[in-house]
This record gives structure tokens, sequence and C-alpha cells, in this order.
């Protein structure tokens, strides 16, 4: 029998699983597969075998619930699940490493999801439906906001009255966990003499960080994962001026702006096709081609913001499902930045679970 911990990586549009080896995180996972697409035609999806899982009505619950029923006829061998980790997007103020998962923790976390509607209440969902299938084992919450709190006051501050700050309205950032795993791996990567990183973290959400030697400096989201670039379907930065008109000579109520920005933009919105690169990419048609060309315009501006954030840049990184997976993105944003005269651009793939996995297994050791 092999103890395993199940480690949980809800995303906007997918949930990625693993098991691993309680007794060393470190190895590769036991298991691990993902659910993709959710939302539109879910599947499910083990090393290079996908069959179609639920339906396009089933939500992050529905599908992690049924995930969990069958688990044991996915994994391999004799496992025992002793603990779990999750993906959090939003820890807030308060939390800046990882926690064991008690009441109190998830009544703050829920506090927090207005400022990820997209993923805390999935990350959530994740935590529920474990303690549903496996109530006698401890949980342990990652957060993605946890990396970026070495950003100096400069960087996560708003040009607002001080107090605003004080009550924790802040620039945040997110995808902490993927730069967590890639930043320890750039210097054999990129030699000693690599300091000054922008790491390009590009999927269905997509941010940029700046690394000074492994620590973020700069990133592209903020107060909430809305901010910065285009994404699959979120608008990215926009004049907020633009959003009180929405709301005052447009007579859209919240809830419509909140749908506008989060859910109908981005990608999709530019396109009227996808907010699926991979679907742009393989279209002929002009407003496919228009929304590609707008996400490589401001990838390449960010990286030109960020590069001043670092005094200079030393090599640029790509990770995500874009990131990894679309050679032509990464070419056409490094052409737009040819007079940086950095080296090419690498792509590595992120292990936000093994982040995970290792976290865990370190908290539950504490615990006895």
């Amino acid at each position: 029998m092999t103890d395993a911990l199940l480690i949980l990586n809800a995303g906007s549009s997918s949930v990625k699983f693993a098991l691993y080896n309680a007794a060393d995180p470190g190895e590769a996972p036991l298991l691990a597969g993902q659910i993709e697409r959710i939302g539109d035609d879910p599947s499910l999806a083990i090393g290079n075998t996908s069959r179609p899982f639920g339906s396009p009505h089933d939500g992050h619950a529905a599908l992690i619930g049924w995930l969990l029923e069958t688990l044991d006829d996915l994994a391999p061998g004799n496992v025992r699940i002793v603990g779990a980790g999750h993906r959090v997007v939003h820890g807030g103020a308060r939390f800046d490493t990882p926690v064991r998962i008690d009441g109190a923790v998830i009544a703050e976390l829920e506090a927090l999801t207005p400022l990820a509607p997209q993923h805390q209440p999935h990350n959530l969902a994740g935590i529920e439906a474990v303690a549903t299938a496996y109530p006698d084992i401890p949980q342990i919450a990652a957060f993605d906001t946890a990396f970026h709190r070495t950003q100096s006051m400069i960087a996560e501050r708003y040009a607002l009255p001080r107090d605003y700050a004080d009550q924790g309205m802040i620039a945040y950032g997110f995808h902490g966990l993927s730069y967590a795993s890639i930043a320890p791996r750039l210097p054999a990567l990129l030699g000693p003499d690599a300091h000054r990183v922008v790491v390009a973290h590009l999927g269905h959400g997509c941010s940029m960080a700046a690394l000074l030697d492994g620590r973020s400096v700069a990133t592209t989201m903020g107060f909430t994962a809305l901010e910065g670039l285009p994404m699959g379907t979120r608008s990215g930065s926009i004049d907020p001026g633009l959003v009180l008109h929405l709301l005052s000579d447009r007579g859209m109520d919240i809830d419509a702006v909140h749908r506008l920005l989060y859910e109908k933009s981005g990608l999709l919105g530019l396109s009227g096709i996808s907010g699926d690169m991979r679907d742009l990419l393989a279209s002929d048609a002009p407003e496919a081609r228009f929304a590609v060309d707008y996400f490589v315009d401001r990838c390449a501006r960010a990286v030109g913001s960020l590069a001043v954030s670092l005094g200079g840049l030393d090599a640029l990184v790509f990770t995500g499902g874009i990131g990894e997976n679309a050679a032509e993105i990464r070419e056409a944003v490094a052409a737009r930045l040819a007079w940086l005269a950095i080296p090419p651009p690498l792509a590595i793939a992120t292990d936000e679970e093994g982040v995970i996995a290792t976290a865990t297994a370190r908290l539950l050791v504490m615990d006895h």
C-alpha cells in the first residue's frame, strides 16, 4: 500500500490533478491528468489519452466530484490517500505561506471570492469535494498570491489614498505557484549571469512576472486576476473611466459589467470566435488573426514594462498552456523585442502540482 497525496489545481476552465508518493513528493507523480475545456466540451486527459467527461452544463464542483468517485479506478496499484493539497488563487494579505485548512480558513477564503470570482469558488469546491469523499484526511491550501509578497510597496501600491492600501487594496499578483515552480530552475537553465528574468505564464489566464534572482519584484496582475494582459475571456487592463462610463452613461449594472469583463472579453471578445488560442491559431478568419496580433502586442509591451522594473533584461521565459505549446506566439513576441538583444526565449513546463505537493508534505510532517 502506497500512501499518497492528492493534489487539485482548479483553474478557470480546467482542473489538473495528481497523486504523489507522500514519502517522496519530489518524485514523478503516481498519476497525473486534467479535466479540460470546462463549460465548453469537457474531457478527461491522462497521458496521451483523452475521453469525454461530463457535459457542457457541468461545472467544476460536479466534475471534481465525479473525478474523485473514479479515482480508485484511475490510480495505479494499491494507493491510500492520506492528505490533499489545493491551489487557492487568492490568499489576501494574511496568507503568505501554505496553511492547513479548517473552518476559519475556509471562511476567510470565501470572503476573498469577489477578488477572484473565476477561480476561488472552484478552489473551494475542490476542498469541499475532498472533504466529502475523504472526510478524515488533512487538507492544505497553497496560494498563488504568496510568491509576490516580495514586491516593494511602490510595486504593490495603487495611487489611491493611503488608507485603501491599509485595508488590503494592493496589487497582490497571481500565478505564484507557477512562478515558484520556475524560479529555482532558472540558474541551471540560463546560467549564473541571468539575474533579471521575465517569466510569462500564458494560458486561459495570463500574467507575467519580473524576477530578480528568483524573487518577484513586479507582475502584471494586481488586486484581482482581471488586471494586466488580455486573457481567454478576461479583458485585462482597461481604462477605469470606461468602466465608469458603462455604469453611468450606458446604464449597465454591476453584474452586466462583471460578465463583460470576466466572461465576454479577452481573446473571445476580440475575435468573436473563441477564447482558446488553439482555435484562433487554427482559424483563417481575419478576426482570429486580429485577436492573436493584439495579444502579441500586449505581451511585448508588458515585457518592456517589466524590464524597466528590473533595470534591464537577461532572459525571457514562457510557461503555461500557450507559453509552452504555441511556438508562433513565443516567436512573435520575441520578434517585437529584438531591440532588447536578449537570447532566444525558453519554454519551460511549469509544475504547480509539484510545488503544492511539496508544501503539503512539509506541513503534514510538521503537524506530526
